[in-house]
C-alpha cells in the first residue's frame, strides 16, 4: 500500500500480515480525498478500526495536523505504530490498542474532538451501526464543529440515513465498497 496524495505521496506503508485487515484500496482512498478535498486547518483525526492506518496517513499527508488510531488487532497495532515512525510521524500520531466501543467514550471524557472521523469496520458485522450510533449519541461529544464522519461499508450492508445527531448527507461506490458521509443533523 501507498499514500496516495499529499506532502508523503508515494510513501509505502505495511499491512500486517494474514487476512484479518482489509486495507483500503489506494482507489477508494484517493476518491475519497478527492470528495474530502484538502483537511480543514488544524484538523484531527480519529481512524476507527484503522488496520493499516490508511485513511489517517492520508488525511496527515493532507495537511490534518493530528490522529488517533483506533486498532484492536495487536499485529495491526504494531504496524500502525512502525508506520507511523517510519513516516516521521510519530509525534502527530497516537496509537490505541482496544476496541472502539471502549475508546469512543474515554476519548468524549478526555474531552478530545476531531474534524474527520473516519470508521472501516468490518463488512459483515454490525459494528458500523454501532459506532455510529454511539458517536451520533453517547460519544457525540468527540465531534467538533462541522465535523464529518465517514463510514467504510459493502453495498449490500449500508448504514441507516440517521443515527441519534447524525445524518448521512452523501454515499459514493466504488465496486462493492461504499462510503456514507454523516454530519450532525441540523
Amino acid at each position: 500500500m501507498r499514500i496516495v496524495g499529499g506532502v508523503l505521496g508515494g510513501r509505502r506503508i505495511r499491512a500486517p500480515r494474514g487476512s484479518t485487515t482489509r486495507p483500503t484500496s489506494d482507489r477508494v482512498r484517493e476518491a475519497l480525498f478527492n470528495i474530502l478535498g484538502p483537511a480543514p486547518d488544524g484538523a484531527r483525526v480519529l481512524d476507527l478500526f484503522a488496520g493499516t492506518g490508511g485513511l489517517g496517513f492520508e488525511a496527515l499527508s493532507r495537511g490534518a495536523v493530528a490522529a488517533v488510531f483506533v486498532e484492536q488487532d495487536a499485529e495491526a497495532a504494531r504496524c500502525l505504530t512502525e508506520n507511523a515512525q517510519a513516516l516521521g510521524l510519530e509525534a502527530r500520531v497516537r496509537v490505541l490498542r482496544e476496541a472502539v466501543t471502549a475508546a469512543l467514550p474515554r476519548l468524549a471524557a478526555r474531552g478530545e474532538l476531531f474534524e474527520l472521523i473516519f470508521a472501516d469496520p468490518p463488512y459483515a458485522s454490525d459494528e458500523a451501526s454501532a459506532t455510529l450510533d454511539a458517536l451520533g449519541g453517547t460519544s457525540a461529544a468527540l465531534l467538533a464543529d462541522g465535523a464529518l464522519v465517514a463510514v467504510e461499508h459493502g453495498r449490500r450492508v449500508p448504514p441507516a440515513d440517521r443515527a441519534g445527531t447524525l445524518e448521512r448527507v452523501d454515499r459514493r461506490r466504488w465496486g462493492d465498497t461504499e462510503v456514507s458521509f454523516y454530519r450532525r443533523a441540523a
